[in-house]
Formats: structure tokens, C-alpha cells, sequence
């Protein structure tokens, strides 16, 4: 008797450790170090999650109502855009450089002036060549009369052939020496190449200038602006020239409507793309070189097709999509139906409706996130 009293204290004994060693806390065991005792721990608490996850995944959580915002869909002409960034620029937009060297010997434009095709901005000392000219001139022109009093004497028979050929070609050669003077004279004179405005001068009257990198003077014509940009080449048989285009200035917060102007013929190896030109209107003189544009360019169109917005297209387990709609309408109450459909592309927060939908039908637009199959609806 005694020793069964021994075996059953020593059970009991047994027992209470036990159980005291697994009602131990977390902290316990970590300040115990007991790395058996944690592992188990860690064990037992995945099991319980696993428990809570398939539990949670098979309750009907939903409710029998719920408030809703719907609308019908329309057919409608669906248009997905390739969305690209670019660089504003104009062709007329350069320093201005000397074509001869030499002293400065006016300035007749400041910045910020607007000018005209051919209009004289400055010009650089000659050298001596207007009286180069000048001398060459008085010698054509006595070679142009003694030519003229030669041939005279020649159509009357009078005097030798060889004095008429020489005259007439001493009137020639000086001539053409007159032309180049006046051409090597007129290259001291900087002229404007195209109308538009001196956005800079470099220079001052009475400097020595030279043609440099700098120039004399920036000379800029905004009213021939584009953007340029380049393309991935599988849009190459979408983009023609005349393409309609959206250009965004961010700087501006505006947005231009332009036209491709130019496509180019040649793939980039290194990106496999193309470049492209989009001439784009500056009434108001605010666009500026260099500055960066958003091009929204029309890649793919649809008439009468059915478009929803983006965000009421939902994916279920099964990897198919599905928006809701609301049947059996009664004034502000209906019905949902769980809809599955054929998605195309998706443009500006609307997504193209391939299969599923039909014209007038009405789809839920809020509230989609707290709906299910059969839900009654308020709206």
C-alpha cells in the first residue's frame, strides 16, 4: 500500500512538472534558453494559424445588403494611347558666328529684340576690302566701255578681232573680280539667318571676334516648335505622318494638340527604335526648348465598343475575371450578379469590355469590394 501511495505521488509529481513546463511562457523559455521547448511552441501557434486561415477562408462573411453606386454602360468609341516622353525643340534656334574675323565695328541688336529674316545685326571691321571693291569697280566699269567703244569699231569693221576678244575678256575677268570682292565684303556683315528673337548676345561692340563655340548671339524662332522623341520599333506600321498626338507640358500644366510630322526610317540597333517629329502649335510663346513633354499618341481604336472603369474589373481564385451587375432593378433596389468577361486594353482608367457585357447594361461602380453573388443592393 505503501509503495502504491509512492508510485502516485511521484505520478502526480511528474505530471505537474510537465505541465508546468508547458504552460511556460514565451519570455520564460527565451530567458531559459530553451530551444526545444520554443521550437514546439513555434509549431503549435503554425498549426492554430493554419486552423484560423481555413476557417476564415470558408466562413460566409458577407451581408445581406449593401449601398452601392451603379451605372449603365454605353457603346463608345475606345482609344489606348502609347505614353511616352519627349523633348520640346525648333529647328531655328542658333548661335550666330562671324564668317570673317575682326574687330566688332557695331552692334545693332540686344536681347529680348525681335528681328527679321536678313536684317543686319552687326558687322566686323573689312580690312580695306570696300576699297578693294570700290577700285575694281572703276576698272570694270573702263573695261566695260573700252569693250563697248571695241565693239563698236568691230560690228563696223573697223580694228582687229584680237583687240575686240581682249577687251571683252578684260571686262569679264574684272567682272567676276567685282562679284568676289563684294561676296568676300559682304561676309563682314551679320545678318539675321531667319525672323525671330535674340535670346542672347555673347559679345560687345569693339571685341575682336572670331568664329568660337560661343558665337555672338543665340537667335531662337518659337513658332516652329516639335517634340521629338523616339519610339519602340513594334509601333512602326501605327505611326504615319499626321497621326494626332496629346502633348502634355508638365512645366505648364497644359496640354497641345499636335500632329506627327515626321517618322523616321532608320531602327536604332542599340534600342531597337525609332525617332519621330511632332509639330505642335505655340500661340502664346510658352513653349521653350528643352523643355520635357508627356506624347499621347492613339495605337489602338474601337468604335461601339464597351468600356468599364479599370478599378470595378476584379480577378477571382480561379484567375478569371469578373465585374458585378445589378438585375431584377426596382427603383433603387436590385439584385448582384457576379459576371464573368473578356478584358482588352486598359487607357486613361477604363478597360476595354471584349465579352460579358452587353450595351445597358448596369455595373456596379462602388462598393464591389464588399458585394458577393446575389447580395441585395442599394443604390
Amino acid at each position: 500500500m505503501r509503495k502504491i501511495l509512492l508510485i502516485t505521488v511521484l505520478s502526480l509529481t511528474l505530471f505537474s512538472c510537465s505541465k508546468k513546463e508547458n504552460t511556460a511562457s514565451i519570455d520564460d523559455l527565451i530567458n531559459a534558453k530553451n530551444v526545444k521547448e520554443l521550437q514546439a511552441k513555434k509549431a503549435l501557434i503554425q498549426a492554430d494559424l493554419a486552423k484560423i486561415d481555413e476557417a476564415l477562408a470558408t466562413l460566409d462573411v458577407k451581408v445581406d445588403e449593401a449601398l452601392v453606386s451603379v451605372i449603365a454602360v454605353k457603346d463608345t468609341t475606345f482609344n489606348h494611347y502609347l505614353e511616352i516622353q519627349g523633348s520640346v525643340d525648333t529647328k531655328e534656334n542658333i548661335l550666330i558666328q562671324p564668317e570673317m574675323p575682326g574687330t566688332l565695328v557695331s552692334l545693332n541688336v540686344k536681347a529680348g529684340q525681335k528681328v527679321s529674316k536678313g536684317q543686319i545685326l552687326g558687322r566686323v571691321d573689312d580690312g580695306g576690302s570696300s576699297q578693294q571693291v570700290a577700285n575694281l569697280e572703276t576698272q570694270y566699269q573702263l573695261a566695260k566701255t573700252t569693250f563697248e567703244r571695241q565693239k563698236n569699231l568691230w560690228n563696223q569693221k573697223i580694228g582687229s578681232e584680237i583687240q575686240y576678244l581682249q577687251a571683252q575678256t578684260q571686262m569679264i575677268s574684272l567682272q567676276k573680280s567685282v562679284a568676289q570682292a563684294k561676296a568676300q565684303l559682304s561676309k563682314t556683315v551679320i545678318r539675321a539667318p531667319f525672323s525671330g528673337t535674340i535670346d542672347e548676345v555673347f559679345v560687345e561692340r569693339g571685341q575682336v571676334v572670331a568664329a568660337s563655340q560661343q558665337g555672338l548671339m543665340r537667335i531662337v524662332n518659337l513658332g516652329n516648335m516639335y517634340v521629338s522623341t523616339s519610339v519602340p520599333e513594334t509601333y512602326i506600321g501605327k505611326l504615319k505622318v499626321g497621326t494626332e498626338v496629346d502633348v502634355f507640358l508638365t512645366s505648364l500644366n497644359k496640354t497641345y494638340k499636335g500632329k506627327v510630322r515626321q517618322v523616321g526610317n532608320f531602327i536604332n540597333p542599340n534600342n531597337r527604335s525609332f525617332g519621330i517629329e511632332v509639330g505642335v502649335p505655340n500661340p502664346d510663346n510658352l513653349l521653350r526648348p528643352n523643355q520635357v513633354a508627356k506624347l499621347k499618341i492613339i495605337d489602338y481604336t474601337t468604335k461601339n465598343a464597351i468600356v468599364v472603369p479599370t478599378n470595378v474589373v476584379q480577378e477571382d481564385g480561379k484567375g478569371d475575371k469578373f465585374v458585378f451587375t445589378a438585375i431584377n432593378i426596382n427603383g433603387k433596389t436590385g439584385t448582384a450578379k457576379k459576371v464573368l468577361v473578356k478584358v482588352g486594353q486598359s487607357s486613361d482608367n477604363v478597360t476595354e469590355i471584349l465579352s460579358g457585357l452587353s450595351s445597358n447594361d448596369v455595373i456596379v461602380t462602388e462598393g464591389v469590394n464588399t458585394i458577393s453573388d446575389g447580395m441585395k443592393l442599394n443604390f
